[in-house]
């Protein structure tokens, strides 16, 4: 759930959690596909805020997909550790939206992670793309608006490789 104000000109809280001991591999820190999930909580708790969650498919048959992702480890977190998952409309357009979320330990605030993503609307009866609602789009323009004048991370839009000298 958000827990601050959806169009304040700073990111979003969108979910707090802890670390799950399932979550946990054998190195002891967090595996990598448990990051995805946590981001996708954010997602999820994000588009519930905006109009678009669990039940967004049943009550006006829609919804969303994931179209890419990447995601950054970047520093380890353990079992119990409270996390905060802090998430940004960097753009959006009639059809899609391009999400940032950053985890961070929940009682210390330094990084963990974060994920960049595209999800893109679509209509569940044709199971095709489609645009957003016109309430919903407007919500995402205000949120997007309200996060126009942030800096950009400077992660987002990194090409993965491997760095020669």
């Amino acid at each position: 759930m958000i827990s601050t104000d959806l169009f304040a000109p700073e990111p979003l809280e969108a979910f707090r959690g802890h670390i799950k001991p399932e979550w946990i591999d054998f190195n002891g820190h967090m595996n990598v596909g448990y990051y995805v999930v946590a981001f996708d909580l954010g997602s999820m708790a994000f588009l519930d805020a905006v109009g678009m969650g669990y039940s967004y498919p049943e009550r006006r048959g829609g919804s969303t997909f994931g179209l890419e992702m990447h995601v950054t480890y970047d520093r380890e977190i353990h079992q119990d550790d409270p996390y905060v998952i802090h998430t940004r409309v960097l753009d959006c357009d009639q059809k899609r939206i391009h999400m940032y979320h950053e985890m961070r330990h929940g009682t210390e605030g330094w990084l963990a992670a974060t994920n960049e993503i595209i999800t893109m609307h679509i209509n569940m009866k044709e199971r095709r793309s489609a645009p957003f609602p016109d309430d919903i789009m407007e919500t995402l323009n205000k949120i997007k608006e309200a996060h126009a004048e942030l800096p950009i991370p400077s992660g987002v839009g990194r090409k993965i490789g491997i760095r020669r000298k």
